[in-house]
């Protein structure tokens, strides 16, 4: 068994935590949290399973990292604090741990990475000998292994769009929903993550990436950017109202371009409520969300995938996939040399061992 610590329980903690616990070559060993009221209790509790788990959280860093796990799921924010989250990570790995996380948006592509963040981290990793492997958390899969493997189902291809569509109504992360992305605030407001170059900050890597695994090279990246009001005011059952002609709906891309056209494009289509922007792309049957890879060629070719989690936070689904893409290849990592690693050096492989066993 493979001790594992979960460092974090927010919506991806909690997803990691249920993952590990339910993976065959993984052992709980300990759970980090900085909130004072998670100190003391069971993780099982914390992650919403129906039984304890013998382990309590604790926010004792130095002694956790002192004993030297083998492997940690870094779930804590790396949005407005990446400096902290660099330096997190950069402590686990000179530790010698396995660390995989969804929180440095910088190292999803190692290869294009910046060389500030890059640096760091490889310091770390010849010091303590561990490995880094990012994935991303909207979830990385949909933007990066999933469209190359359905590329290689087609013949000719014009274009691949990576496509995100979400109600976030029922989300339990309200900092992230009002502050970061703006729902609810007048659209004169500028959230973080619309403002310029942010976008490609985040999903450049990606683009980067599957152009790199396509044989092709970007010549630039562009952004484009739509907000719609919201018509009428709306309650959520997670976050209380949202005022009417506050913005109630976003849609943005990131384009890679290859010879001056936009070839390689992740979209994000995210609403506060399903009443905004009507005549935009929707989840299948009026679901929370939805992913999907569309490869404009000969075949054209459309994969959705839905994933629903955790009850009335309907749209942690995309939070659980990511936390078991990530979770999935810590026995992989384990027995590979120490480094950096991102989506095309980690395989995707059944669920061995898994099928029936809660």
């Amino acid at each position: 068994m493979i001790p594992t610590v979960v460092w974090g329980t927010g919506n991806v903690g909690r997803a990691a935590i249920r993952a590990v616990a339910a993976h065959p070559m993984l052992s709980l060993v300990a759970v980090l949290v900085s909130n004072p009221a998670k100190i003391g209790k069971d993780a099982g509790e914390l992650s919403g399973l129906d039984r304890h788990l013998g382990v309590a959280a604790t926010d004792d860093v130095d002694g956790i990292l002192s004993e030297s796990p083998r492997a940690i799921v870094y779930a804590a924010s790396g949005d407005v604090r990446l400096d902290g989250a660099i330096e997190d990570i950069s402590r686990a790995l000179r530790t010698g741990a396995v660390v995989v996380t969804p929180s440095l948006y910088g190292m999803y592509d190692c290869t294009n990475a910046p060389d500030e963040i890059r640096d760091v981290l490889l310091k770390a990793v010849e010091t303590g000998g561990g490995s880094l492997f990012v994935s991303g958390v909207d979830p990385g899969w949909a933007n990066d292994v999933l469209p190359l493997l359905i590329s290689g189902l087609g013949s000719d291809i014009d274009a691949i769009r990576c496509q995100e569509v979400f109600d976030y109504s029922t989300y339990d992360q309200e900092e992230a929903v009002r502050h970061l992305i703006g729902m609810g605030h007048p659209l004169e407001y500028q959230p973080l993550m619309l403002a310029d170059g942010i976008p490609t900050m985040i999903w450049g890597g990606q683009l980067r990436m599957m152009a790199r695994a396509l044989g092709v090279e970007l010549d630039g990246i562009e952004e484009t950017l739509e907000r719609r009001p919201l018509e009428t005011s709306v309650d959520t059952d997670t976050m209380g109202e949202f005022s009417a002609g506050t913005q109630g709906a976003v849609r943005l891309e990131v384009q890679g371009l290859v010879e001056g056209e936009p070839r390689i494009i992740v979209e994000h289509v995210t609403r506060i409520h399903a009443t905004c922007a009507p005549d935009w792309p929707a989840p299948p049957d009026g679901g929370a969300g939805a992913h999907r890879v569309i490869i404009e060629g000969r075949p054209r070719i459309e994969v959705t995938v839905e994933a629903t989690d955790e009850g009335h936070n309907k749209a942690a689904g995309g939070n659980a996939t990511a936390a078991g893409r990530l979770v999935n290849a810590i026995d992989w990592l384990t027995e590979a040399e120490p480094g950096l690693y991102d989506a095309l050096d980690i395989p995707l492989r059944p669920a061995v061992g898994k099928l029936g066993k809660k």
